[in-house]
């Protein structure tokens, strides 16, 4: 390698390029498929290229960036690659909006290409040979392939029903996008309900695997495992069937998950949408229900499931049959239930169940306890009672425990042939068609003679034409033949939910120009399951559940040997500025371009991770930022001019070599394990201990010795995942040979790392009672801690903690009652 001319100061954007073409000309982060070394595949969630790319969007990149480096390091062949979500609205939008009424595909490639380059300006290193854009057609292509493969599984299907359809957009949203009413994307526009024939995958099969998997998942967060638990709502109870008085054929089959409850129910309750309606419906109370039921159908899920808004119904005037006890009670319609979720029926038990109380309550309907708590039957209820205990009111089963008295009644429902036991869940299955034109087309047409008509595998892919309209306008386009018979067809014009291509895209990347398969299954399986995932805590019940959906049906196609996708998984925190998200439209982003430009990529890679912990929303200041650079300073002086730091004393006493072999060798157990646990925060401060430690040896008179020069190669060894750029300079400027990225990761030394020993005595009021070993050094708060340990100390105290502590470092404590 050329040598370079010493500088005395610290220039990021004169070494900053220079690294970066060297990089990239030596392939540092491209992967082999051949390699004999670990394997260890780094991921970040691929962005939407959609608008301008900030410093707080560049956050989990350099995570993702300084992982690879140090695995690299250590031995593994690390795939760390990258790609483009540029399908679906967020690209469709922001060229309507920012675009100037730019074609999508043009604007979303723009957006690559400045990205990209932003992204390597801030030694963000990937695989760039393995690149993948969802919205070429060798990408969708595959994507395409693969909903003929739920197709021919019977995963793919297509009905009419009721949807979420946003007005501005025009088009359908999944269940999972909409939040509090409203569509994702515009959190301002209420979400509407309408009819369509649509195309759904069945997930719902998936469910039980879904949700027992998690159990796999040990090193996800705890709250995405949560939320995916809570989004497929499995549940245990029975179905009932309860008769429909006057019309001897028919019943209202409800689902329970409190068979113990029966003789409590009072009333039913219909979704506005459930078939009986209209059947049930008296003429007197026709009129009040139709209008009722046609205002409850403009309503969103999630508005019609608050917590917070006053529960409305109205009655049928028709009544059922409870079966437990022949009672005769009222049916009512109401908006709080859902036709979607169970049977779209209840059994409305107000004494033991919140929203039926509040109905109850205000439309004056009897509650009658069935279970008493364990101080007795309350009688009056002032709320209802949703804990456990005993069942009064219940004829044969009074007296019985609660929880024994499920399963007896769910024996007894089934020994009479009024009910079953039965499994649900929340989860529905997945609406994957969008009105729109900046998606994947379904692979379909639609013959008058064999209807539903699957594209043939070697005519994909299905490509979307040039001009930027919808489909559906475009009989140019979706005017075709059938397959089968060659007759006139119709092309299917919807297309699929962006969210489908990113099911799979990680497994895209093992084998990126394959021409045959959408994945290599023998390069698939050496480099699957992705060993680290980073990505926002938003996806955890989207782009999450469906990748782990899509991984267990390749699973079971045997196409794949693993049938979870990430084995671990981080969600990061957003980076802010004055108090609010950054982004270029809040005006408040600072580019890389600036940054590079004033700081260099080095420091703002550097502040980033050492802002707060990775995993919680961090302020961006400048003043954070310029402390960052004077740190950098402080380690190129330490490193190519310690001169300029040593205070021209003499040799350095023995110790201060000790202290400072020992430190060395603490840091590199610490970093190593703080990196690995993506602690980057903790990582930073005891590098910054180091180069004190190292400033402090020095100013004392240190020797810049073999003991020095194996430190700084160290320092600039542990730094190099964070600041690059900087420390490959540093590693040339010592006239080390090769790249820093391709150098070993320090190894650590748990012998040089041990702090030496100290016998601490320690006494209570005065008096011995115990001796015992510890690490030198440590601070009175530490050596209270380790003396309340002992047994002997606390049966001195007996109980009581000491009111003063007289502490003689590596000594003697005293603890005074």
């Amino acid at each position: 390698m050329a040598s370079r001319p010493r500088r005395s100061a610290y220039v990021p954007q004169e070494i900053e390029p220079r690294w970066q073409q060297i990089w990239a000309e030596r392939g540092v982060m491209k992967a082999s498929d051949s390699s004999t070394k670990p394997k260890y595949y780094d991921l970040v969630m691929y962005p939407y290229p959609s608008g301008d790319l900030t410093v707080g969007h560049a956050r989990n990149y350099v995570m993702g960036d300084v992982l690879a480096r140090m695995k690299r390091m250590q031995g593994f062949e690390v795939l760390h690659p990258f790609g483009w979500d540029a399908f679906g609205l967020p690209a469709e939008n922001a060229a309507m909006k920012r675009g100037g009424g730019l074609h999508p595909r043009t604007w979303t490639l723009q957006n690559i290409a400045k990205a990209k380059r932003e992204l390597k300006m801030m030694g963000i290193l990937y695989d760039w040979d393995r690149e993948v854009t969802s919205c070429e057609p060798d990408y969708y292509r595959w994507t395409q392939w693969l909903f003929l493969l739920m197709l021919e599984r019977g995963l793919a299907y297509r009905a009419m029903a009721p949807v979420n359809w946003c007005p501005v957009d025009k088009t359908v949203l999944a269940n999972e996008q909409v939040i509090n009413g409203r569509c994702w994307r515009h959190p301002d526009v209420e979400v509407e309900k309408r009819d369509l024939e649509q195309w759904f995958l069945k997930i719902t099969d998936y469910a039980d695997r879904l949700l027992d998997d998690l159990a796999l998942l040990d090193k996800w967060p705890h709250k995405v495992r949560v939320m995916q638990t809570n989004w497929i709502g499995r549940s245990m109870g029975a179905e009932v069937d309860f008769p429909v008085d006057g019309l001897p054929d028919e019943s209202v089959r409800v689902y329970t998950t409190r068979p113990d409850t029966l003789f409590g129910a009072t009333f039913m309750v219909l979704a506005p949408e459930h078939p009986l309606v209209e059947r049930v419906t008296t003429e007197k109370h026709r009129a009040r229900v139709r209008e009722y039921v046609e205002k409850a159908r403009k309503e969103t899920e999630i508005e019609r499931m608050s917590t917070e808004r006053e529960k409305t119904g109205v009655a049928t005037g028709g009544f059922a049959i409870n079966p437990v006890n022949r009672e005769r009670i009222p049916i009512w319609v109401a908006d709080y239930v859902l036709v979607t979720y169970g049977t779209g029926a209840i059994m409305a038990v107000p004494a033991h169940d919140e929203r039926d109380f509040e109905f109850a309550e205000r439309y004056d309907l009897p509650i009658r306890e069935v279970i008493a708590p364990p101080g007795g039957p309350q009688k009056m209820l002032r709320e209802a009672y949703l804990g456990p205990g005993v069942l009064v009111n219940s004829g044969q089963f009074d007296g019985l425990d609660s929880t024994v008295a499920i399963e007896r009644i769910c024996d007894w429902l089934e020994s009479k042939g009024l009910g079953k036991r039965a499994v649900k869940y929340r989860l529905r299955d997945w609406l994957i068609s969008r009105q729109r034109y900046w998606g994947a087309p379904i692979p379909v047409v639609y013959c008058p003679t064999h209807g539903i008509v699957p594209v043939p595998k070697e005519q994909l892919p299905v490509e979307l034409p040039a001009e930027y309209r919808p489909l559906s306008e475009q009989p140019d386009w979706y005017r075709t033949t059938c397959p089968i018979c060659g007759e006139e067809a119709r092309r299917e014009t919807d297309t699929m939910d962006t969210f489908i291509d990113s099911s799979w895209y990680f497994l895209r990347y093992a084998s990126p120009h394959d021409e045959t398969e959408p994945f290599d299954s023998e390069l698939a399986n050496h480099w699957m399951p992705v060993d680290q995932y980073t990505g926002g805590v938003e996806h955890a019940i989207l782009h999450l559940l469906y990748s782990r959906f899509f991984m267990k049906v390749l699973y079971d196609a045997g196409l794949v040997a693993n049938s979870e996708p990430f084995m671990r998984l981080f969600n990061q925190g957003m980076v802010k500025r004055f108090g609010q998200v950054m982004s270029k439209s809040a005006g408040n982003g600072v580019s890389p371009d600036e940054l590079v430009a004033a700081q260099g990529a080095d420091a703002g890679r550097l502040y980033e991770m050492f802002i707060g912990p990775p995993e919680e929303d961090v302020e961006w200041t400048e003043a954070g930022l310029n402390g960052v650079v004077k740190f950098l300073q402080r380690v190129w002086r330490l490193v190519l001019e310690p001169e300029s730091i040593d205070d021209g004393g003499g040799a350095g006493a023995k110790a201060d070599a000790t202290v400072l072999r020992r430190k060395v060798a603490q840091t590199v157990g610490r970093v190593t394990d703080h990196y690995d646990e993506l602690r980057f925060n903790t990582a930073v401060a005891f590098l910054m201990e180091l180069a004190n430690t190292m400033q402090d040896y020095l100013q004392s008179g240190g020797k810049r010795d073999r003991e020095w020069d194996g430190a700084v190669r160290t320092l600039v060894q542990l730094l190099n995942p964070l600041a690059p750029h900087a420390c490959e300079e540093m590693w040339e400027r010592l006239g080390e040979q090769g790249l820093l990225a391709d150098a070993s990761w320090p190894s650590f030394d748990a012998t040089a790392a041990a702090e030496p020993k100290v016998v601490l005595v320690v006494q209570v009021a005065g008096r011995l009672r115990d001796r015992l070993e510890v690490d030198a050094g440590l601070s009175e708060e530490e050596a209270l801690k380790v003396a309340l340990a002992s047994e002997k100390v606390r049966a001195a105290l007996n109980g009581r903690g000491p009111s003063k502590v007289i502490y003689v470092p590596d000594r003697l404590i005293n603890l005074v009652p």
